[in-house]
C-alpha cells in the first residue's frame, strides 16, 4: 500500500505467514518487517516538488499552458511576451502548492504525534520508556490503565484474576462497550515478572498482516508444548486498555502492518464532478481553438497567393507561402489562447477558499458545548457538497450520543416518567425543570435525571409492585459491578440497556452491589440482602429474553423474566390478560415515542419441582447431541404462567437534530445509507428513532442469508416485487468520458418507498463481482439501506460499489477511525469531532461536532458554493469567448496576418483588472435565496444533483452566446464607424479608434451581463462591478496620454485616441445600442421560461417576493414517530454471556475486599426513604450537561455491540 510510504513496500515477496520470537530483535529483523512508525502524509522534502507537480500537470490547462509558455519563448511565431503567461502560470501552480504543502504539513505533525507517543518496553530484562515508532515486532510491552495499544500484540499477561483484560474498541469498530480478552494461562502464570518475561522465548507462527478485525490464527510454541491462538488472544491497535491496572503483550504487527492501519484505505487525490468536467470542455476548446488556427492559417494562406504577392515590394518575405501558414497557426495560437486563460484557475481556487471560509466561520455549525466549529479542511471540494446524490453514515456516535437513558416505565398498569401540570396536561421535558433529588441515597449515580417524582413517592409508600419491578431489574442481568472505594459503583454491561436499567433501579434504591458465581447482592431500600443465583436463562436472538433464577435470604424461590413484549405475553399467566392490555396500550404509546421497550414477569417456584428441573437441566447441559435444542425445551417448560410486573422504555439518545435533519435531506432527493458495524436489530431500532425506516413504507426487506444463491434470490425477490416489471440487462447504459466506455446503473421507476437492511455476512456475498450489480440495483430503488455488521473495509466497498456503477456524487460521515477508509473512498467526507477520537476528522475533507449541520453544510454553503462556481464559469466563459471570438473575426479584415483588435494594454488588463472583481463579487457574494429559505426549500438542491446549472449542454448554449456576441461586438462597431467623419469633419474610421470601440462596448457588455446573472447585490458587488468600468476608463485616458508615449512609444502606441474618439455623442449610442444587442436574447430567454416552464428557483424565488417577508427562522420541531412497532430488548446482548457469569471466569477481584465496611442487616448509613432519563456510564464519572466536561471515549455509556462480526 503505497499510502504508508516505502516502509511497507520494501517486501518484494508476499507473506505467507508470520514467524516471531519473543524478546530477539536480531532474529525478527531478519525478516524485514514493518517498524511501528506510520505514515499517512504523502510527501517528503524530496519528493514535494515533483510529486506535487506532477498532480498539477494532470489537470489538462496547466499542462496546455506550460505548452503555450514554450510557444511564446519562439521570436518567429509569437506576438506576446512570455512573461503574460510565466507569471499567471508560477503563481497558480504556488498557490495551489503552497495549500497542499499546508494540508500535509498537518498530517506530519499528526504523525509525529502518533509516532512519539512513550510505552514502556521489555529491553535487557528492564522496562524502558520508548516512542512507538522504535517499536519492533517481537518486543514486549507493558501497557497501563486507559492507554492506547501501541501495535497488534499477543496478550502475555495481566493484573487481573484469571488473566483477563478489559479494552474499549470504538476506534476500531464503533463498538463502545468493553470486551475482554484473555491470555494462554502457561504466559499468564509469568504475571509482572520482568525476570520471567525476558527470558520468554516462545515463537509464533501466525497469518500474514490482513484487514479482518473479526479473526485471527495462529499458534505459540513454547519450551515443548504449541499452543492454539485466535482473536481471543490479542489486543490490536486502537483499542483502549480500560479498567486493567497493567498488561503485558508481544508485538505480533507493526505500523502499517496492524489490521487497523491495514483497514484505512488508500488517500486518493480527490477532484470535484466539475474539475473531471472542465478537463473535458477544455480538451473541446483546444479542439475548437485548433480549428480556428487551422481556418485562420489557411485564409492566411490564401490570403498570400492572392493579395499578399502584391505587398512584397514594400514588405519583402522570404518565407513561401505554406511556411508563413504554418507560422500564422502558431501565431493564433497564441493570441487565440485567452479561451482557456489562467486567471479561470486562480480565480476558481480564490472562490473555493472564499467559500471555505464562509464555512469555518458559520456561527450556526458551533457547537458551544465542545467548543467546535466547523472545519473545511479541504478548499477544493467546496462546490461538490451541492451535487450529493448518496449519504454513507455511520450510526454510532454519528446518529447517536452513545447514550442509554431510561426514560418511563409502566408498573403494574399505571404509567411513570411523564411531568403533568395542575391542569392534567403532559408537559415537555427540558433541561429547565426541576430533576428527582435522589440525595437521600448515598449510593445514586449523579448522571441520572428523572423528572416524574410520583415513582419516589411509590417508593416511598412501598407499594410492593413497585419493588418487585425495581428488585427484578436489580437481579435479572449479567453487569458486573466494581468499587474501588466505598460507595463509588462502576457498572460494566455487556448491553447498554442492562446498563441503563441496572443504573435506574440504582438510583430508586435497589443497588446491585457485587455477584459472584453462586450469588447476587444488592442493596434494597438501605438494606443489604444476598440472593442465591441458582440458574441463568441466557439471551439469544431467538429467545429475546433472559431469566434467572434466584433464593431469597428467606429461601423463597423465583423466576424474573424480560423480555420482548410479543415473547413475554405468550408465557403470561391467564390471570394477567387485563393487565395486559393496559400494559399493552403503555408500550404502543412508549413506542410511539421511538422508545425501546422491554417486558418485566416473575414466577414463584416450587422447591421440589425446581430440584427436578435443575436435574434435567445438568444433563441436558452435558449432551453431547441436541444440547441446545434440549435446553431451549427446558426453559420453555419452566417460563411460562408467569405474573406481569410492568414494562420499561428506554432512548438510545440520537444526536439533536437527527430526525429533522434526515427528513430535510430526503426532501432533497439526498439517499442516506447507513453502514454500521452494530448488531441488525440495534441498526434497525435507530433507522425507525430516526426515521430512516417508516412504519408506511410499502415493505422493509430483511436480506441475512448464508450462501450466496440465497443472498441473490433475496435480492431478486425485493427487486421484482418493488418493480414487477424490470428486465434483467436493461439498467445498464454505456457512459463515455475520454474514450472510457464504464457502465451506469441507471435509476430505475418504483412506485412506493422501501427499505432495504443486510447484515455483514450477505454484504461479504452482495459485494462478489458477479453479484455487486444485482445488489446495487436493488439498493438503489430503496429509499432507505442498512448495512449491519460491516468491516471498516467494507463500508469502502460499498461507497466504491456506488461510485463506479452511478453517475452521483458520494458523501461519508462518520466519527471513528472505522469510518476513515469510507472516509476516504467518498467523493466527500465528512469527520464529526465526537467521542471515538479524531481519526475520522484528520482524514476528512469537512469536519464539525454533530450531524445536524450537514443539512447546513449541504443545503446552505454546498447548494451556494455550487451556484456561485457554475454562475463564475458560465460568465467567465462567455466573457473569454466573447473577447477572442471578436479576434477571430478581426482576421478576415486584416489579412489574417495575426494583429490583434484591442491595444495591447487593454488585453493585459482585461482578465486582470477590468472583468476580474466583479466576476469574484458574484462567486463569493451571490445568492438566488438566502439561508433560511434554503433550509425552508430543501428541493432547491435538486438541481444540483442534475448539474442543471453547469454541464456541457450549459456550456454549449455559453459557446452560442458568445458567438452571437462577438459578431454584435464587432460588426455593429464596424458598421458604426465605416465611411464615418467626426464632428470636426475629420475621419473617425481608423483602426485605433476602432479597437477603443470594441474594448469600450465589450467592457460595458460584460458588466452589463454580470449585472443580469446577480442575483444579490451587496455593497461590495456595488463597488466592483462599477469601479471596474470606473477603471476601465480611468486606465484608458491614462495609458492613451502623451506622456506615457513619450517614455515608451511603442507600447502606448494609441497617444489621442481616447480623448478623440470618446467625445463623440455617435459611439455612446454605439456602445449602448452594442450592449442592448448582446442581452436582449438573455432577457428574452428568461422571461420566456420563467413564464412557461419555470425552475424551483424561480417559484422559491417569485414566492420569497410575494410574501415580503424575512426568512423563516430554522425550525427545530421535536418529532416523534406515531407506531405499533416496539423496539426489543438488549438486541446488543452477546449469546453466552450469562455462563461467564455463573462461571465466575469474567469476574474481577472478589467482591468481599470492597464490601468489608457493608452492614449485612439494617439499614445503610445515610439512607432516607422520602423521580426523565438516567444515562448510564461504565466509568462512572458525573456528567452535568450544564458544566464543562473534559471529552473522553467513555462519558456516557454508547451504543453497545458484542465483540463478534
Amino acid at each position: 500500500m503505497s499510502f504508508f510510504g516505502l516502509d511497507c513496500m520494501r517486501k518484494k515477496e508476499r507473506e505467507v505467514e508470520r514467524k516471531i520470537r519473543a524478546n530477539d530483535r536480531e532474529y525478527n529483523s531478519s525478516f524485514k518487517y514493518a517498524t511501528n512508525s506510520i505514515k499517512t502524509s504523502k510527501y517528503n522534502p524530496f519528493t514535494f516538488l515533483p510529486l506535487n507537480l506532477f498532480e498539477q500537470f494532470q489537470r489538462i490547462a496547466n499542462a496546455y499552458f506550460l505548452f503555450l509558455l514554450i510557444l511564446q519563448v519562439i521570436p518567429e511565431i509569437s506576438s506576446l511576451s512570455w512573461f503574460t503567461t510565466v507569471v499567471p502560470l508560477v503563481l497558480v501552480l504556488s498557490v495551489t502548492a503552497a495549500k497542499d504543502a499546508t494540508d500535509d504539513i498537518n498530517r506530519h505533525r499528526s504523525d509525529r504525534k502518533v509516532n512519539n507517543r512513550k510505552v514502556n518496553v521489555l529491553i535487557s530484562g528492564k522496562l524502558t520508556s520508548e516512542k512507538w515508532m522504535n517499536v519492533q515486532v517481537g518486543d514486549i510491552i507493558k501497557l497501563e490503565n486507559n492507554q492506547f495499544v501501541t501495535a497488534d500484540l499477543l496478550l502475555l499477561s495481566s493484573s487481573e484474576p484469571l488473566n483477563l483484560v478489559y479494552i474499549e474498541t470504538a476506534e476500531l469498530d464503533g463498538e463502545t462497550n468493553l470486551k475482554v480478552k484473555q491470555s494462554l494461562t502457561v504466559t499468564g502464570d509469568m504475571g509482572d515478572n520482568l525476570e520471567a518475561l525476558a527470558a520468554f522465548n516462545g515463537e509464533v507462527c501466525c497469518e500474514p498482516p490482513n484487514n479482518r478485525l473479526d479473526r485471527f490464527t495462529g499458534t505459540l510454541t513454547f519450551g515443548t508444548q504449541k499452543y492454539s491462538l485466535d482473536n481471543e488472544r490479542v489486543l490490536l491497535r486502537g483499542c483502549t486498555l480500560r479498567n486493567t491496572d497493567w498488561c503485558f503483550g508481544l508485538v505480533l504487527f507493526a505500523g502499517p502492518e496492524t489490521k487497523l492501519m491495514q483497514n484505512c484505505g488508500k488517500s486518493t487525490f480527490k477532484r470535484t464532478s466539475i474539475d473531471r468536467l472542465m478537463n473535458v470542455l477544455v480538451l473541446f476548446i483546444f479542439g475548437l481553438l485548433a480549428l480556428m488556427c487551422i481556418i485562420l492559417a489557411v485564409g492566411n494562406g490564401i490570403w498570400e497567393n492572392h493579395a499578399g504577392s502584391k505587398f512584397n515590394a514594400f514588405l519583402p518575405r522570404k518565407e513561401n507561402t505554406a511556411f508563413s501558414a504554418f507560422l500564422t497557426f502558431w501565431s493564433y495560437i497564441i493570441i487565440l489562447n485567452t479561451v482557456v486563460p489562467i486567471s479561470l484557475y486562480v480565480s476558481m481556487e480564490v472562490i473555493r477558499l472564499g467559500n471555505s471560509y464562509y464555512i469555518n466561520w458559520d456561527r450556526n455549525m458551533y457547537h458551544a458545548r465542545s467548543d467546535t466549529p466547523a472545519e473545511a479542511r479541504t478548499t477544493t471540494l467546496n462546490e461538490e457538497l451541492g451535487q450529493i446524490k448518496y449519504i454513507f453514515s455511520d450510526k454510532t456516535g454519528t446518529l447517536t450520543q452513545n447514550i442509554m437513558t431510561f426514560n418511563k416505565c409502566s408498573i403494574n398498569g399505571k404509567s411513570y416518567g411523564d411531568v403533568i401540570d395542575h391542569y392534567g396536561q403532559r408537559l415537555e421535558i427540558t433541561e429547565e425543570m426541576t430533576p428527582v433529588d435522589f440525595s437521600f441515597n448515598r449510593l445514586a449515580d449523579p448522571k441520572f435525571f428523572f423528572y416524574d417524582h410520583a415513582l419516589v413517592e411509590a417508593m416511598k409508600l412501598e407499594l410492593p409492585d413497585v419493588h418487585a419491578f425495581f428488585r427484578l431489574l436489580a437481579l435479572c442481568h449479567t453487569v458486573m459491578a466494581e468499587e474501588k472505594k466505598e460507595g463509588d459503583l462502576v457498572y460494566q454491561a455487556q448491553s447498554p440497556d442492562e446498563g441503563a436499567l441496572v443504573t435506574a433501579a440504582r438510583n430508586f434504591g435497589f443497588v446491585f452491589r457485587s455477584r459472584t458465581p453462586e450469588t447476587v447482592t444488592i442493596e434494597e431500600m438501605g438494606i443489604q440482602r444476598s440472593y442465591e443465583l441458582l440458574a441463568i436463562l441466557d439471551f439469544n436472538n431467538v429467545r429475546k429474553r433472559m431469566s434467572v433464577i434466584v433464593r431469597n435470604p428467606e429461601g423463597k424461590l423465583s423466576l424474573y423474566c424480560k423480555g420482548a413484549d410479543t415473547i413475554v405475553y405468550e408465557r403470561l399467566h391467564p390471570s394477567c390478560s387485563e393487565l395486559m392490555k393496559v400494559t399493552t396500550e403503555h408500550l404502543n404509546e412508549f413506542a410511539g415515542e421511538g422508545l425501546r421497550t422491554l417486558v418485566l414477569a416473575y414466577k414463584d417456584l416450587d422447591e421440589e419441582y425446581f430440584s427436578e428441573w435443575k436435574q434435567r437441566h445438568h444433563e441436558s447441559s452435558v449432551a453431547l447431541e441436541d444440547r441446545e435444542e434440549k435446553l431451549e425445551k427446558l426453559y420453555e417448560e419452566i417460563e411460562k404462567d408467569m405474573m406481569l410486573i410492568g414494562a420499561t422504555a428506554i432512548e438510545d439518545k440520537l444526536q439533536d437534530g437527527v430526525a429533522q435533519t434526515i427528513e430535510q435531506l430526503a426532501k432533497a432527493e439526498i439517499k442516506i445509507w447507513v453502514l454500521t458495524g452494530d448488531k441488525q436489530e440495534t441498526a434497525e431500532n435507530i433507522g425507525y428513532s430516526c426515521n430512516l425506516l417508516r412504519e408506511e413504507m410499502n415493505d422493509v426487506f430483511i436480506v441475512e442469508a448464508h450462501s450466496p444463491e440465497e443472498v441473490r434470490q433475496e435480492l431478486r425477490d425485493a427487486r421484482l416485487k418493488m418493480s414487477p416489471a424490470t428486465e434483467q440487462d436493461k439498467f445498464l447504459i454505456p457512459e463515455v468520458i475520454l474514450g472510457d466506455t464504464p457502465k451506469v446503473v441507471q435509476d430505475e421507476d418504483v412506485t412506493g418507498d422501501y427499505g432495504l437492511v443486510i447484515n455483514g455476512h450477505s454484504l461479504a456475498f452482495a459485494l462478489e463481482s458477479n453479484m455487486e450489480l444485482e445488489f446495487l440495483r436493488t439498493a438503489c430503488m430503496c429509499k432507505t439501506v442498512i448495512c449491519c455488521r460491516v468491516t471498516p473495509l467494507q463500508k469502502a466497498q460499498v461507497v466504491e460499489l456506488v461510485k463506479k456503477y452511478k453517475k452521483a456524487v458520494t458523501l461519508a460521515i462518520g466519527d471513528g477511525a472505522n469510518d476513515v477508509s469510507m472516509i476516504k473512498a467518498a467523493h466527500i467526507g465528512v469527520g464529526i469531532s465526537g467521542q471515538e477520537g479524531m481519526q475520522a476528522v484528520l482524514s476528512s475533507d469537512f469536519s464539525f461536532a454533530q450531524f445536524r449541520f450537514l443539512q447546513r453544510l449541504l443545503l446552505v454553503h454546498g447548494r451556494w458554493s455550487y451556484l456561485r462556481m457554475c454562475k463564475f464559469l458560465r460568465y467567465f466563459f462567455y466573457k473569454n469567448f466573447t473577447f477572442t471570438f471578436v479576434h477571430f473575426w478581426y482576421a478576415f479584415f486584416c489579412g489574417f496576418s495575426a494583429q490583434t483588435v484591442y491595444d495591447e494594454g487593454f488585453i493585459t488588463l482585461y482578465n486582470l483588472v477590468y472583468t476580474a472583481l466583479p466576476v469574484l463579487g458574484m462567486s463569493l457574494f451571490d445568492q438566488d435565496v438566502n439561508a433560511g429559505w434554503s433550509l425552508e426549500y430543501p428541493q432547491l438542491y435538486v438541481p444540483g444533483q442534475l448539474s442543471q446549472y453547469f454541464s456541457k449542454r450549459a456550456f454549449m448554449m455559453c459557446a452560442l452566446h458568445s458567438w452571437y456576441s462577438s459578431l454584435v461586438l464587432f460588426f455593429v462597431p464596424y458598421a458604426a464607424t465605416y465611411d464615418t467623419a467626426r464632428d470636426d469633419g475629420k475621419d473617425g474610421a481608423d483602426y485605433q479608434s476602432f479597437a477603443l470601440i470594441t474594448q469600450t462596448c465589450l467592457t460595458v457588455t460584460v458588466c452589463v451581463q454580470l449585472g443580469l446573472d446577480l442575483s444579490y447585490w451587496t455593497v461590495v458587488n456595488h463597488l466592483f462591478v462599477w469601479g471596474s468600468l470606473g477603471m476601465f476608463f480611468i486606465m484608458t485616458f491614462t495609458m492613451y496620454t502623451d506622456g506615457l508615449f513619450r517614455l515608451r512609444p511603442s507600447s502606448f502606441a494609441f497617444i489621442g485616441t481616447a480623448r478623440n474618439c470618446l467625445n463623440q455623442p455617435n459611439v455612446w449610442l454605439t456602445v449602448a445600442l452594442t450592449a442592448l444587442l448582446c442581452v436582449l436574447p438573455v432577457l428574452a430567454h428568461r422571461f420566456f421560461y420563467s413564464q412557461i416552464s419555470p425552475t424551483i428557483n424561480d417559484k422559491v424565488r417569485y414566492k420569497v417576493r410575494q410574501m415580503k417577508e424575512p426568512a423563516p427562522r430554522p425550525r427545530r420541531p421535536r418529532l416523534t414517530r406515531r407506531s405499533t412497532r416496539r423496539f426489543g430488548y438488549a438486541f446488543s446482548h452477546a449469546h453466552g454471556y450469562g455462563d461467564l457469569v455463573t462461571s465466575g471466569r469474567f469476574l474481577r477481584r472478589p467482591a468481599a475486599a470492597r464490601t468489608m465496611g457493608l452492614i449485612p442487616t439494617g439499614r445503610s448509613p445515610g439512607f432516607k426513604p422520602t423521580g426523565r432519563s438516567a444515562g448510564y456510564s461504565p466509568v462512572g464519572r458525573e456528567q452535568n450537561p450544564k458544566q464543562k466536561v473534559e471529552p473522553t471515549s467513555l462519558q456516557m455509556f454508547r451504543a453497545v455491540k458484542d465483540s463478534s462480526f
